[in-house]
């Protein structure tokens, strides 16, 4: 049986301290350890992931780069966009990481059609799309059996660094924010009810 993870709310944190504290609590789990779901926000930061390629920045806007250790290419993190890190058990919860993977994507598309927005995945491209528009990026690492690393939603944020990178190592990617959408609510009000459909969907 999976207890309900705890959700800690960090508010806006640098990103590095938080990744290597991702680390630190993975490493010192044992099977007793409650899952955690971390929600928060990130000061401007590219991370770029193992497979990351650095051509795939295309400027120098004066963003720190940081090279990390889930899986995927660089991505951008910023004020406005949602940040949740998911911290769980996978052997526990009986499932592996495409099962994740899925049920984190539909978190996010069942979390837009409540607000009347229609997202959708995209074949061998992870993360969730509104249109050809991304609006949501994920990359995980999966360590003894135990996640970290999570999912990024575009909320209220400014869009203008990812013209200074491809995307997920998808040149010309168009992205998406919820404002655009027509969704009113901020970080706060969209990330909460973000949490809780992941909670049910995990």
């Amino acid at each position: 049986m999976s207890f309900p993870p705890i959700i800690r709310r960090l508010g806006r944190v640098e990103y590095e301290p938080t990744w290597r504290a991702m680390q630190d609590f993975t490493a010192a789990r044992t099977p007793d350890t409650l899952d955690e779901i971390w929600l928060l926000e990130h000061p401007p930061v590219f991370t770029l992931g193992q497979a990351g390629k650095r051509e795939h920045v295309l400027a120098d806007l004066g963003i720190p780069i940081v090279p990390i250790d889930r899986g995927g290419q660089v991505t951008y993190h910023g004020p406005g966009q949602v940040v949740v890190y998911l911290l769980l058990d996978l052997r526990r919860r009986g499932y592996g990481v495409k099962e994740l993977v899925n049920r984190i994507e539909q978190a996010v598309i069942d979390l837009l059609g409540g607000y009347g927005v229609t997202a959708s995945r995209l074949d061998g491209a992870p993360g969730v799309y509104v249109g050809a528009a991304k609006i949501a990026a994920l990359g995980l690492r999966i360590r003894n059996g135990c996640s970290y690393h999570g999912l990024a939603l575009n909320v209220d944020m400014d869009l203008s660094p990812y013209a200074a990178i491809n995307p997920c190592g998808y040149a010309g990617m168009a992205v998406t924010r919820t404002r655009d959408l027509g969704i009113a609510g901020g970080v706060e009000e969209v990330g909460e009810a973000l949490v809780e459909k992941l909670v049910a969907a995990l």
